[in-house]
């Protein structure tokens, strides 16, 4: 049985992280209201699984964790752009994110849509130009293959069209598949655009700033497909089950909403079924790249994909 302690090594990382994004942001006038806004989202208190994703394979793969920071503050501040839009009256219309008021409750809509922009477009200064917040850093044509990378994860074939998609099931249910196999297709195909690709891109960032090799790159891709559907099987699940004390947001809104979920499509304990398989499917995909480093370093992420299933927000 496992003895690693994933507490604590996710404090350690969301230190790490959070310590780089305030140094980041310590470098703009904080008396800016859009930074102000900007900040407030940002340093609510996630639990910055992306960026641990990046750190630890990074680590798995024999490099300094830290190669990998310039890409796991990135995809936090564009992860982050999303969930404030995502909270938008015109998406979601949530209160709550993260424990506190949503960004377009604390200030206003307008200012919200703006700090969900500059997270964005900041996102990609710091890939492009880390030398200005970071000592060390991939080099140059690694760092081009990054913002490739994350750029797609983010954009029309990634999470925006993800989120375009599941605003489209939401608000015209009637067009949807009738028949549950075709169903079950279109709600992967949602989540595997929506939170997948940001989840998948982590991975990727992670082994390409260690310098991958092509065997690792693939093995550490299904592995990432795979924890990227779960996690959003188990977002599905805590909105039936969740504690919305724990969670930080309201529960049950799935179902107010008559959205397609997972538990809709395969029930609850089917859903918690379905993510069980994804996590065993990720871990022999870790399993199959035979490195022996990689082996006696992978334990984070084999951790983390236990997580996504066990979480309770």
């Amino acid at each position: 049985m496992s003895t690693f302690d994933l507490s604590g090594y996710l404090s350690r990382n969301r230190k790490l992280v959070d310590d780089a994004l305030i140094s980041i942001f310590e470098k703009l006038d904080r008396q800016r209201e859009l930074v102000q806004a900007m900040t407030h989202s940002l340093m609510a208190g996630g639990k910055r699984v992306r960026p641990a994703l990046a750190l630890a394979t990074a680590h798995a793969l024999g490099a300094d964790p830290v190669i990998a920071l310039p890409a796991s503050c990135a995809i936090e501040m564009i992860h982050t752009y999303s969930l404030i839009h995502d909270d938008l009256p015109g998406m979601d219309d949530d209160d709550l994110r993260r424990g506190v008021p949503t960004c377009h409750k604390q200030f206003s809509e307008a200012t919200a849509i703006l700090a969900g922009d500059g997270l964005l477009t900041h996102a990609f200064y710091i890939l492009a130009a880390p030398g200005s917040c970071f000592k060390v850093f991939p080099g140059a044509q690694t760092r081009l293959i990054l913002v490739e990378k994350i750029s797609a994860a983010a954009g029309i074939n990634g999470m925006v069209e993800g989120q375009m998609l599941d605003m489209q099931a939401e608000k015209n249910p009637e067009a949807l598949p009738d028949d549950s196999a075709e169903a079950l297709a279109h709600l992967k195909k949602i989540h595997r655009h929506k939170t997948g690709a940001m989840i998948e891109v982590s991975v990727a960032s992670g082994a390409l700033s260690a310098g991958a090799e092509p065997d690792a790159l693939t093995a550490l891709g299904t592995y990432a497909k795979n924890i990227g559907l779960a996690f959003q099987v188990m977002d599905d699940i805590l909105n039936v089950e969740g504690d919305p004390k724990i969670m930080g947001k309201a529960v049950g809104t799935d179902a107010l909403h008559d959205k397609m979920t997972f538990p809709a499509i395969l029930g609850l304990q089917g859903s918690k079924d379905f993510s069980q398989q994804l996590i065993a499917d990720a871990l022999d995909a870790l399993d199959s790249y035979k490195d022996k480093e990689f082996k006696e370093k992978n334990e984070p992420l084999r951790a983390i994909a236990g997580y996504i299933i066990n979480r309770k927000r």
